[in-house]
């Protein structure tokens, strides 16, 4: 493969996680969410909350945030299907969505995501339940607003993410998050100087 073809593939891919930008998180229609958040913002979050708890639990920040962030990549082929419908549909392991997406990048490009893909699929590492775990979180958080915004029926979200949770940290994050208010940081303490 020349460089430019793989130049030209490691921006197909880019453009493909665009995708991501556009398309909603699905579930959430159920709960009565009109307008849900996406999956890119859901991953953004997710690489966010995944970093932190890293750090707390002891794992690589770095490489839980990699994870973190390719975790739905797939979703630009397979779409964010709801958990009701898994009961009723077969999809490709997300290893193979993404070693297809990645086939016409650069080999240290497909390497390195299908690397990623594959660990955070396995669940074996620290980084793995780390990351994990970050994914689980923001779910539980985003329903925590949306029930704040009104939405009084996301529970089964918040129930469901919690019981999946890990690390003794998530489990920590979360009671904050349930006890908490989604914008008290808008009163934040004094400064200290």
């Amino acid at each position: 493969m020349s460089d430019d073809q793989e130049a030209a593939g490691a921006v197909n891919f880019i453009f493909e996680a665009g995708v991501l930008k556009r398309a909603a998180r699905t579930g959430w229609w159920f709960a009565g969410v009109k307008h849900p958040e996406s999956i890119a913002e859901h991953s953004f979050r997710t690489a966010l909350i995944g970093m932190m708890l890293a750090a707390m639990e002891g794992a690589d920040p770095a490489r839980v945030s990699m994870l973190c962030v390719l975790h739905d990549t797939q979703e630009t082929r397979i779409t964010d299907i709801p958990h009701i419908a898994k009961r009723y549909l077969t999809a490709v392991p997300n290893t193979t969505v993404t070693a297809d997406q990645v086939a016409g990048c650069p080999p240290p490009v497909a390497d390195l995501i299908n690397a990623a893909v594959a660990e955070y699929e396995a669940g074996e590492t620290l980084e793995a339940i780390v990351a994990r775990d970050a994914d689980k979180l923001e779910c539980l958080v985003q329903a925590v607003e949306y029930r704040h915004q009104g939405i009084d029926t996301v529970q089964r979200w918040i129930d469901s993410s919690r019981a999946a949770l890990k690390t003794a940290t998530a489990h920590r994050l979360a009671d904050a998050a349930l006890a908490g208010q989604p914008i008290a940081w808008l009163t934040p303490p004094p400064l200290h100087r």
